[in-house]
């Protein structure tokens, strides 16, 4: 590689010639300052570790990524800030998997090896469902991984990205930090599944942010698990097959009598087994997921605000006598983060239409879900200006256009504010992910990128599409 290829340091919004680093090692520590910047040391980089297929971030998406890459022969890295695989579903507490009944490949095989662990906790056979014990969850996708050969690294987050100027920006190098300091690592084919499009964003990706004409993001929301209910006896304040509005609405009025009235006007409480239960009762308005001080604040006002509501339930006595937290979420849950530019935007017209794509790698079924953006209008979820019909998401939503061998998946995809509202769920997450995996393992044994590829040898290797 040559001394004009660059890297490009997130936060800093410096760039540096390869083998630099504003993180020094040894030598001459001496920083310059000024009453703003602070210029540290160069450091050499050291490349350490190499694989055909890199995935930054290990959630629903990143996971059925690096499985998908792993089966079809690749050396696999997955790359995981936490110190668990899931994402939203464990690190979050939120293992409430939506949009996922129509799914097939790794998604399903997800529902059945956790209907399995359950059978086998339970000494009775269980059904696969869309709500599960996060701690299932997380062995469930540890063992996936293990069995596909995918190397796991945790605590690692991505800072920098190399790019190759010389071949049309292609990105040949992730930057991480971890305990282990700062280290390269690099790969044939690189998939951004960290929510926020961390990787794309540090590689020179276009990005797109929040409501085109206010900028502000949906909220987001700290997710609870709680036990001591007895669920005949709470029946009434979960939804089902009778619906969700009703249940939303009791449950409310019982933190209100319980002296709370909850930031999300639509709290609602999700049955998972025995007295366990996952509650989703808060919203923190006009934060940013890329803002590491507004996500602190909107943690710390969640948390208090989780135990101040569940707190007043049990001092109703009743049903909520023995109701208590078991878990708070380790990650408050970030619905929106930065929309990376693809060969295709998906957008509220995708949606309007329900747009079959001929390069479709999954329908999505969720309709549009914009979470209130300000808390003095709505509380609860916007109305949607349209009924959103099932439609495709396009492999070239997942292709990024602006950095050559980077394809990403999850809610960081190639769509617009309305669109993203409606794919951001877990259960299209995974299906994106098991896509970009496939084809970025196709386009690697080829030696092309990924839009190179030929349609059929694609559509050869993926899940079957619904028939409908």
């Amino acid at each position: 590689m040559k001394r004009r290829d660059f890297v490009r340091l997130g936060g800093l919004g410096a760039v540096l010639p390869l083998g630099q680093s504003v993180f020094a090692a040894g030598g001459d520590n001496t920083s310059s300052t000024s009453s703003n910047t602070v210029v540290e040391p160069e450091r050499q980089t050291p490349v350490a570790g190499r694989a055909d297929v890199v995935v930054c971030g290990g959630g629903p998406a990143g996971t059925a990524a690096a499985v998908a890459a792993a089966r079809l022969g690749m050396k696999t890295l997955l790359l995981e800030t936490h110190g668990c695989l899931g994402g939203i579903w464990t690190a979050g507490l939120l293992a409430y998997i939506i949009d996922a009944n129509n799914k097939a490949g790794v998604m399903r095989e997800i529902l059945e090896r956790i209907a399995k662990a359950e059978t086998a906790a339970s000494a009775s056979a269980a059904e696969p469902r869309t709500c599960c014990d996060p701690e299932t969850v997380k062995i469930a996708l540890e063992q996936m991984c293990e069995e596909a050969g995918v190397e796991v690294q945790y605590h690692t987050r991505v800072c920098g990205a190399v790019v190759d100027r010389d071949k049309e920006n292609r990105l040949t190098h992730a930057i991480v930090e971890s305990k282990s300091g700062r280290q390269a690592l690099a790969g044939k084919a690189f998939i951004d599944c960290t929510g926020d499009g961390d990787l794309g964003a540090l590689a020179g990706c276009e990005v797109r942010f929040g409501h085109p004409e206010t900028g502000l993001c949906q909220p987001m929301s700290m997710i609870c698990l709680v036990t001591g209910l007895i669920p005949e006896e709470v029946k009434d304040f979960c939804g089902g097959p009778g619906g969700w509005a009703g249940p939303k609405d009791r449950l409310r009025a019982e933190m209100e009598r319980g002296g709370h009235s909850p930031s999300y006007a639509k709290p609602s409480l999700f049955p998972v087994r025995d007295d366990l239960f996952i509650l989703m009762a808060n919203h923190e308005y006009g934060v940013k997921g890329t803002d590491v001080r507004d996500v602190t604040a909107a943690t710390l006002r969640a948390r208090r605000e989780l135990h101040h509501l569940i707190n007043g339930l049990r001092s109703l006595g009743g049903v909520w006598k023995n109701i208590r937290i078991a878990a708070t979420a380790e990650q408050i849950g970030v619905r929106e983060g930065r929309r990376l530019a693809g060969l295709y935007e998906l957008s509220a017209d995708d949606l309007r239409e329900g747009r079959r794509h001929d390069d479709a790698i999954c329908r999505t079924t969720f309709p549009i879900d914009v979470h209130a953006t300000n808390p003095k209008l709505e509380k609860g979820i916007e109305k949607a200006a349209f009924r959103a019909k099932p439609y495709d998401i396009p492999l070239r939503s997942l292709i990024a256009r602006d950095v050559r061998g980077l394809m990403m998946a999850g809610r960081c995809i190639s769509g617009d504010f309305i669109a993203h509202s409606s794919y951001r769920v877990t259960g299209n997450a995974a299906a994106m992910g098991e896509a970009a995996g496939i084809v970025s393992a196709l386009a690697v044994r080829a030696g092309r990128l990924p839009q190179e590829l030929p349609w059929k040898e694609i559509k050869e290797k993926l899940p079957p599409m619904p028939e409908s």
